[in-house]
């Protein structure tokens, strides 16, 4: 998903006047370069705090996507700057130093077909910023969403009219098709504004977009343009409520998300190429619609069990779409993602129906925090549908690497017997570990639903619990793994930034 700030500035600022949101280095400007007047009244300039980077002239992908609040991948990081407990403090911050498969015994439990997949899942730890007390400052923000909400459409069309009106030569590093870019940009909007107060969620999230962005070759000076076109555009169509006070809480907010943004890149690239290609060396279709792709990165890729990525293929360049890993990391370095082509998939349908041994593909950063956490010895109950049973599979993988004997339940979901594609693998997995326990859950027999599933086989205050799979399937699972006692932050899931693209 997006953040509001993938775009490019010619200079470092768009709309001239104040100078917004620069990084602490102007960028260099063409000697002809002009600045195009802003439009209404501006505030003083203001800087995001912290350092900028540079280096990235190498790499010259394109902004389409991004990733959510979750921690970095497996590698020491450089330290970020700080972040003010309110992401929208009414003085600028000051700068930071740098920095259960049936078997014999056991019967297939079936459950009723899924409600179609939510726009919105509760987001994992929410609640501790729904409690806080808003700043000034978020609830300006949220009422600026709620002003616009009604319109997104319009506001997010209009965003991208100011950027590329303004900044043509920005139009061709996006896809030919802009209609899910327009999506994810909204949505990147209602999450900051949802955790505005929430540092640590909200941080995480955004220093995942920031790592993610550099495959699209963003640049500090490219945060100034998205910056000036965004404020027009909320300011166009909250009119109602507008005000300075609103455009002041804005800028104060988008300055410091953006350099939390900066700075997470600078430090990744001292770690890590911003993307890696990577060749197909195998291509299993397991059904119709469904294939199990595997590929082999070109340099050491490094990633956690449970974690995913993001994709590209040769034959959409710009759009990327996000993939779990189907497996623990292997001795061998090979990569293997379950792929299910959907209507007017684009990603997603060339994986399963073009892609071959000896095509290339690139791979964005991993990300993810739906992990293992070996420090305990609680049991783990996961929960997978579709497709989202291949985290489930590395999850299992991954303990039996560890020599770990913690028990582990797997309620694998799917519409039908033909979708339960992985059975076999499961079974086999079960087989050789006798702390490992698989129950598939069948939609079509409609016998008994996932919830009652889950009451029926617990309890599991012991246990952590792991999601993985469309939208709907993770907000039913995680309200019944709430209500059989098992706390918020003992459940993890893909994010509900991610949970609206994967899949495409």
């Amino acid at each position: 998903m997006d953040a509001p700030t993938t775009t490019s500035a010619d200079n470092g600022t768009s709309g001239g006047g104040g100078g917004w949101f620069t990084p602490h280095q102007q960028p260099v400007t063409a000697p002809d370069g002009e600045q195009e007047a802003a439009e209404g009244n501006r505030l003083a300039a203001l800087r995001p705090v912290g350092r900028t980077t540079t280096g990235h002239d190498e790499h010259t992908a394109a902004p389409e996507t991004g990733q959510h609040h979750q921690p970095a991948p497996p590698a020491p990081q450089q330290p970020v700057s700080p972040v003010p407990q309110s992401l929208a403090p009414h003085q600028p911050a000051p700068p930071a130093p740098p920095s259960p498969v049936p078997t014999p015994q056991t019967p297939p439990i079936s459950a009723s077909a899924a409600p179609p997949a939510e726009r919105r899942v509760p987001p994992q730890r929410a609640a501790s910023a729904r409690a806080q007390q808003a700043s000034p400052d978020a609830v300006l923000i949220r009422r600026t969403m709620a002003e616009v909400g009604p319109v997104a459409d319009k506001v997010t069309s209009y965003f991208y009219a100011l950027l590329f009106v303004r900044h043509p030569e920005l139009r061709s590093l996006f896809p030919a098709a802009m209609d899910t870019q327009r999506d994810r940009l909204l949505k990147a909007l209602l999450t900051a504004a949802e955790h505005i107060d929430n540092t640590p969620v909200l941080v995480d999230y955004l220093q995942n977009l920031g790592r993610g962005h550099r495959k699209y070759g963003t640049r500090p000076e490219h945060y100034p343009a998205v910056g000036e076109c965004l404020i027009g555009a909320l300011s166009k169509y909250a009119e109602h409520v507008w005000g300075p006070e609103f455009e002041a809480a804005w800028v104060r907010a988008y300055t410091t998300i953006s350099q939390v943004m900066i700075d997470a890149a600078a430090a990744d690239e001292l770690r890590a190429p911003p993307w890696w290609h990577a060749e197909v060396v195998a291509h299993d279709l397991r059904t119709p619609d469904v294939a199990v792709v595997t590929v082999r990165p070109d340099q050491p890729y490094p990633f956690l069990a449970g974690q995913y990525t993001s994709l590209e293929t040769p034959w959409w360049p710009r759009i990327w779409r996000h993939y779990s890993f189907a497996s623990a990391p292997r001795s061998d370095g090979l990569l293997s993602f379950h792929v299910k082509a959907v209507p007017a998939g684009w990603v997603s349908g060339a994986l399963v129906h073009r892609a071959r041994p000896g095509d290339i593909l690139r791979l964005g950063p991993p990300a993810g925090s739906m992990t293992v956490d070996h420090t305990t010895d609680s049991g783990l109950l996961c929960l997978g549908g579709g497709t989202g049973i291949a985290p489930i599979k590395a999850l299992v993988e991954d303990v039996a690497e560890r020599g770990e004997r913690r028990p582990v339940e797997v309620f694998y979901g799917a519409r039908t017997d033909i979708d339960l594609y992985d059975i076999d693998t499961m079974l086999r997995l079960q087989q050789s570990h006798p702390w490992l326990s698989v129950r598939a859950v069948i939609d079509q027999q409609a016998r008994l639903q996932l919830p009652d599933a889950i009451r029926r086989y617990g309890p599991w205050n012991e246990y952590d619990a792991y999601v993985s799979g469309p939208p709907g399937m993770i907000r039913r699972g995680v309200d019944a793994l709430r209500d059989s006692g098992i706390p918020s932050e003992r459940i993890r899931h893909d994010s509900v930034e991610e949970l609206v693209v994967i899949g495409d």
